[in-house]
């Protein structure tokens, strides 16, 4: 892959069209009226004004604050306040949006014109990249230069360059502590009880999967589930990708349908080999019957929990939370035991999977605020010092020890102290997970906040769900038909998996063919046809 083809990645969203027709026009109107950031009266660059100005800083509400608390008047909003806000002469108010309606209450917001945030951010680069396209952001980049000497370092010019539009600053992307995603999970004491080796590879789990079928060794009566599997990411793609035979640049490039925030192999060579395999899985009896209707895992949770389940692949470290998956089984059965393992295996031998691009919320300023400059200076002081490290961590002895310079929860914390940190995740936006000195020091310090039992396990999963690992294809410039298509396509992906994976195995051929010209149809010829092209252009640079 050619370095100067790693560029922002441009994926798909919904959005109401009145609310659209609002945004364009506010934000157009936006654009002829500022064009210029207002630094204004309240940044003291030889002296403080004597009046403070205010900065809106946009806050995810997730409805779970604490008595006493609210998301906007907490610990950290009124040490935020006295550490940043009054020696730079600001007062920041935070605005809450509902973190299940980002994207919908922040295009509300852009509409209103006055009472949009002067920070705004969203996890959906398609938003970005509308807001961008239509003239309605600030350009950072000059800004970055003379207030953010501190945030420029700390996300360097890879995860910087996630928040470009055609070459332009128009984003500060967010820096992930962890690109990792996924691993797999066996039930250790029942290769035990059947004294099989763990597989390792997807031959050697497909046996591994007859066998608990067949010998049942976890005594469920009848009701175990070899392979746990949903219509979610976490549990499909480690196979899926497994199947995907090496390809040539341009393949990856204009094969490749980008929809919501990954990247589906629809078109991949391999693609139609795993659904096959899932179909053989499913006509066996080695996945659950119902497993397309468990969008939510809800099901998926209860049944690892209560022990029918041997194998299933998972986010990183999720069932090892306290009171989590791996918690809930070892006190529903006795003696339960789970390994995290990498076995599905490509055909060159590799444990293939895809990972998180390295950048998390995109963080904007609309091109309406006056204080773009302040809104800089506030994200630039985040990074300086040890102010992160602060905000992530909380007090020292109190929500965490030193151990080996890596920061440690705490155990039994006062209800104050527990209460202090239940937001920081949604207050620290300049980052997506804690971060130290490195990865290596990263994943260190994600494991250690979990449960002590758990952390040698969630420290050989986090080595997995980062062993050869698939990255992103950047384009150069955004793919219109997937923003136009995206969400209709990524219900139709969904809909293959399960329609070809439920098929009479005689009826495979005749559904994946229909299904694959109904999503052609439905916007993924215009994808290809339109990633062609870009993929041209670039040659041609």
């Amino acid at each position: 892959m050619t370095r100067n083809m790693k560029r922002k990645r441009f994926i798909a969203s919904k959005t109401s069209v009145l609310v659209l027709m609002a945004v364009c026009s506010l934000l157009f109107s936006a654009c002829s009226s500022k064009s210029a950031p207002n630094a204004a009266e309240g940044t003291n660059g030889g002296g403080a004004s004597a009046k403070p100005v205010t900065l809106k800083v946009e806050v995810f509400d997730r409805g779970n604050s604490p008595a006493g608390y609210t998301i906007t008047d907490n610990y950290w909003s009124k040490w935020i306040q006295e550490n940043f806000g009054a020696p730079n002469n600001v007062n920041v108010e935070y605005v809450p949006v509902p973190r299940s309606e980002e994207v919908e209450k922040l295009n509300v917001l852009m509409a209103s014109g006055s009472s949009v945030p002067d920070i705004v951010f969203t996890y959906d680069p398609n938003t970005f990249n509308r807001y961008a396209k239509q003239g309605g952001l600030t350009d950072l980049g000059p800004l970055l230069d003379q207030y953010g000497p501190n945030l420029k370092a700390f996300l360097g010019e890879d995860v910087l360059s996630y928040g470009k539009f055609e070459g332009t600053q128009f984003a500060i992307p967010a820096k992930r502590s962890n690109i990792g995603k996924y691993a797999s999970f066996i039930r250790q004491d029942w290769l035990n009880k059947l004294n099989m080796p763990v597989p390792q590879t997807t031959s050697e789990l497909y046996e591994t999967l007859k066998a608990f079928k067949e010998k049942d060794p976890g005594a469920t009566g009848g009701q175990v589930i070899p392979l746990g599997m949903t219509i979610a990411s976490a549990q499909y793609e480690p196979l899926l990708w497994s199947f995907i035979k090496p390809m040539s640049e341009e393949e990856q490039y204009t094969l490749t349908q980008q929809l919501g925030s990954n990247d589906y192999p629809v078109l991949l060579p391999g693609f139609k080999d795993a659904l096959q395999f899932m179909n053989k899985l499913y006509n066996e009896g080695l996945i659950n019957k119902d497993f397309g209707l468990d969008k939510d895992k809800k099901k998926f949770g209860e049944d690892i929990s209560t022990g029918k389940v041997g194998f299933f692949s998972e986010d990183d470290i999720n069932i090892y939370y306290e009171n989590g998956t791996y918690n809930l089984l070892q006190k529903n059965v006795q003696g339960a035991e789970i390994a995290a393992v990498d076995v599905y295996t490509n055909e060159e031998g590799k444990h293939a999977k895809p990972k998180y691009a390295p950048n998390g919320l995109y963080i904007m300023i609309p091109k309406s605020s006056q204080r773009a400059v302040e809104a800089v200076k506030y994200l630039d002081w985040m990074t300086s010092g040890d102010n992160l490290f602060r905000i992530q961590n909380g007090i020292e002895n109190e929500n965490y020890t030193l151990v080996d310079g890596i920061p440690v929860t705490v155990e039994n914390q006062s209800e104050e102290a527990l209460n202090r940190m239940y937001n920081v995740g949604d207050m620290a936006i300049i980052s997506n997970g804690k971060q130290l000195e490195s990865m290596e020091k990263n994943l260190k310090a994600r494991a250690l906040q979990m449960p002590k039992k758990f952390q040698e396990q969630v420290a050989v999963a986090q080595e997995i769900a980062n062993a050869d690992t698939i990255p992103l294809v950047l384009m150069d410039k955004p793919i219109e038909a997937q923003t136009k298509y995206g969400t209709t396509l990524l219900d139709k992906f969904n809909e293959i998996i399960v329609k070809t994976t439920m098929a009479k195995p005689d009826q495979f051929e005749s559904v994946y063919e229909s299904m694959l010209k109904d999503y052609m149809a439905s916007g993924g010829q215009a994808i290809l046809d339109e990633r062609t092209a870009v993929y041209k252009e670039m040659q041609s640079k």
